[in-house]
């Protein structure tokens, strides 16, 4: 086993190497409460996630979690010809918990970058991006915070980082973690509209001040594609995720059905040239014991410790810049 993953890691790297083409692959994935096992005294949840608190979130349980995240990342360089590009990564409580994933597994061999900043996220959990040093360059980070009533949210920032793929082409990346339906969707929903309006937003400024054209805004946006929140991005943003949820496909499952709340949404000029596919990695899957089928290997199911990554399936964005404007790309 230890020698095909080795073999894996290998082809992985050189297939990143030798590629001449100006493409990339985006991957989003929403790791579930990926808390470190200190009680740092920052939030209720923070005390949760430790080696003393009620989940008795170990040292021993941290560290099989990010292996078996980097076995699912391997496991989509493998299916999808080469190591993500970027990684855009929700739920996670600080920067350490990224350099864990990548310092003690075989990611370290890969030459990942590291792209976070603390949020006032009441949970304590913010959006961040893993990128390839030897494949992307960071040229440009932002935040933004979305408003509601007047006030802005105690919620996860908005991470915006500009990248330059070795075409030259400018893209800039958006990471999106839009509040849940606690308490109920007349509750929650104008919190989800007041997000997606600040995104919409904020590739108005990218496009109008910085003079981009080429813009991935990914994440857990808590709603399906028909949702309303989903109104305000006509004419700004394509939502790749439309036909997958039309065929029925999604990335989390509730009493047996899948809902599709992970997704990108890309600029006119990337949506005849993306592809937008679930990523369902057979080994983080677990058999659904109260409907017909399998669901995605969780962490916890409650309070009870299950030993999976997350409850969400990754998603991954592939795009293939045209060859005729990569050689002019700005």
């Amino acid at each position: 086993m230890k020698k095909v993953f080795l073999l894996v890691i290998i082809i992985c790297v050189a297939g990143i190497r030798t590629c001449g083409c100006d493409s990339i692959r985006v991957v989003f994935w929403n790791l579930e409460n990926f808390f470190d096992y200190i009680d740092g005294g920052s939030s209720e949840s923070d005390n949760e996630f430790s080696s003393l608190g009620v989940r008795r979130w170990t040292k021993k349980r941290f560290y099989s979690k990010c292996d078996a995240a980097a076995k699912g990342i391997f496991w989509i360089a493998d299916r999808y010809g080469g190591l993500p590009d970027i990684i855009g990564v929700a739920e996670v409580e600080n920067s350490w918990v990224l350099k864990q994933l990548l310092d003690s597994t075989p990611l370290r061999k890969c030459g990942y970058g590291i792209i976070h900043i603390d949020s006032p996220d009441r949970r304590g959990i913010d959006v961040a991006f893993l990128y390839l040093k030897s494949s992307l360059e960071l040229l440009d980070v932002s935040v933004r915070l979305p408003e509601y009533m007047g006030e802005k949210m105690a919620t996860r920032y908005m991470l915006q980082a500009r990248m330059m793929t070795r075409g030259g082409r400018t893209v800039d990346f958006i990471v999106n973690h839009h509040p849940s339906k606690f308490g109920g969707e007349s509750v929650s929903s104008g919190k989800r509209m007041a997000a997606m309006a600040a995104l919409v937003s904020m590739c108005d400024s990218l496009k109008c001040v910085g003079g981009s054209d080429c813009i991935v805004a990914m994440g857990d946006f808590n709603d399906t594609p028909d949702g309303s929140q989903f109104r305000h991005i006509d004419g700004i943003l394509c939502n790749k995720g439309t036909a997958l949820h039309e065929a029925g496909k999604g990335t989390i499952r509730y009493d047996g059905k899948w809902d599709l709340i992970d997704m990108f949404l890309v600029s006119d000029c990337l949506d005849s040239c993306s592809e937008m596919e679930i990523c369902m990695i057979p080994f983080l899957f677990v058999r659904d014991r109260s409907h017909p089928g399998y669901k995605p290997f969780r962490t916890y199911s409650g309070p009870r410790y299950q030993g999976g990554v997350s409850d969400h399936c990754p998603v991954i964005l592939r795009i293939n810049f045209p060859q005729e404007e990569s050689g002019n790309a700005q």
